[in-house]
């Protein structure tokens, strides 16, 4: 019980679809991963500066810093 007050649960709806439609067009992402950034933008209120995200895809990643998270781990030089 401690550890779920830690995260947002989105589900995924109409506005998440929307979302991830307008993802698919703008990113190389595949269905799943613009569903997923489409429900970090829904959970930091469309203010991905205010969220940090953790992923290990490349093009995910790439499309969630251009979209404004702070991605971690941060890419190695």
């Amino acid at each position: 019980m401690l550890l779920r007050q830690g995260w947002d649960e989105v589900l995924p709806g109409e506005v998440c679809r929307r979302v991830a439609e307008r993802l698919l067009r703008v990113h190389p992402l595949r269905a799943a991963d613009a569903l997923q950034l489409a429900a970090a933008l829904l959970a930091s209120d469309h203010e991905p500066q205010r969220m940090e995200v953790v992923c290990l895809d490349e093009r995910l990643s790439e499309a969630a810093r251009i979209e404004g998270f702070t991605v971690l781990p941060q890419p190695s030089p």
